[in-house]
């Protein structure tokens, strides 16, 4: 299957219309422009080009000032220049770090009886800054599933990467279920496909029951990654189980006050 298959350097395509294309990925597009007999599009005109920029990066309209300050800028790097703006906005951050939330399912509560995740709020600030900081993305997944083993040098570090593994437990679960094995397997299963199609692109659940029909993963693969999932402390069981919360590191004379206060 050619999602399985190591990527390759491909050709660029030869084009007829040699003026228009400024970079190697404009050549593909345009070849194929030119295979269906078509041209292409005349330029966006500045108006409509900061407009565009603003909804792709920060998912928010420009202001009037905004455009008319790049209708002014006749600098060669204008545009470039207002990339680089807005790509260091807050609104940038926050409106990708939303497209991250629909990938790994974020809410602030379960459907079951509205239970509320009342410190999910850390999760959501931390992959903002992650955004907003240019984390670098190996790093960032891995933090979200194994941040709490990973080596830490400041007590900022330590708290962020226990944040991050706030992804784990926001899966919608019926905490309700009486067989408290069952509840641990599902929640188990859950872990797994975020984990599948969030970081894979794929679905991993359906090996729970059966090799998979479509993707190359059996089921001894699935309950392989099951059996780390499985060590993880998640829960604590009643009649309705609830997730366990891990207290943040703060500061000796912090700690000392809520010692004091418990």
């Amino acid at each position: 299957h050619w999602a399985y298959e190591r990527p390759r350097a491909a050709a660029i395509p030869p084009v007829r219309l040699l003026e228009w294309p400024d970079t190697a990925i404009d050549h593909f597009i345009l070849a194929r422009i030119e295979e269906h007999g078509m041209v292409p599009s005349r330029d966006a005109d500045r108006a409509t080009l900061c407009r565009r920029l603003h909804f792709d990066l920060t998912g928010l309209p420009p202001t009037l000032e905004d455009l008319d300050a790049f209708e002014r800028d006749r600098r060669p790097d204008a545009l470039a220049r207002l990339v680089d703006r807005l790509l260091a906005s807050p609104r940038f951050a926050e409106h990708w770090a939303r497209h991250w939330f629909d990938v790994v399912r974020f809410g602030e509560s379960v459907t079951l009886r509205g239970f509320i995740f009342k410190e999910a709020w850390r999760y959501r600030d931390y992959v903002i800054e992650a955004f907003g900081s240019d984390a670098p993305i190996d790093d960032f997944l891995r933090t979200q599933i194994a941040g709490d083993l990973l080596p830490w040098d400041s007590r900022e570090q330590r708290w962020r990467q226990l944040v991050a593994t706030t992804f784990l437990m926001l899966g919608n679960t019926n905490l309700e279920e009486q067989d408290k094995r069952q509840l641990e397997m599902d929640f188990v299963d859950e872990q797994l496909d975020v984990i599948g199609k969030a970081f894979l692109g794929r679905t991993l659940a359906c090996a729970r029951c059966h090799d998979h029909k479509f993707d190359p993963i059996p089921t001894r693969d699935y309950y392989a990654l099951a059996g780390i999932l499985k060590n993880l402390d998640c829960l604590k069981h009643d009649n309705v189980s609830a997730w366990v919360e891990q207290r943040l590191p703060v500061e000796p004379e912090v700690a000392r006050e809520l010692e004091e206060h418990d």
